[in-house]
């Protein structure tokens, strides 16, 4: 079998960023998906499924009642590897152009208080592994590269 594309980008020198990960038609359109890596991978710990679980339900909020990208919003989730997440967005679209989005995402999710959407056993599967404290910190961490980013944080390593 063919190895995916995905599993040909070198991890072993990927650092945190947001990188597009990949173009597919759709129709008369096209989808793009963006790796909004958030830890280094074989380096850093993963994150634990409670704080990925609550950046997931306060991001797909935030994307789908932001006035620019809700009708362009596709999907937002994590990686299974718990290293980040991906965003797949209609359009041709590059990092550069997204970065302001994952930048406004990540200061709601950093500055989130309360209530997180969703987190009730009617609206979810599995509600009670939520922990908004440790996802207000991942988040305002990953805004440290985010705020700071270099070229080489928005290209995959060659």
């Amino acid at each position: 079998m063919e190895k995916i594309a995905s599993f040909t980008v070198d991890h072993l020198r990927l650092l945190p960023g947001v990188y597009l990960s990949r173009r597919d038609r759709a129709g008369d359109g096209v989808v793009t998906t963006f790796d909004l890596r958030m830890t280094r991978p074989n380096e850093e710990p993963v994150m634990n499924t409670a704080e990925v679980h609550t950046i997931e339900h306060l991001g797909a909020t935030f994307l789908r009642n932001h006035p620019q990208w809700k009708d362009r919003t596709i999907y937002f989730g994590p990686m299974g590897c718990r290293t980040g997440f991906y965003l797949l967005l209609a359009g041709e679209l590059d990092s550069r152009e997204v970065l302001p989005l994952v930048i406004e995402m990540f200061r709601f999710i950093r500055d989130f208080r309360g209530e997180v959407p969703g987190a009730a056993p009617k609206d979810c599967g599995n509600y009670l592994d939520m922990n908004l404290g440790m996802a207000n910190f991942l988040a305002k961490r990953y805004l440290e590269v985010l705020e700071n980013i270099t070229p080489e944080r928005l290209v995959y390593p060659a």
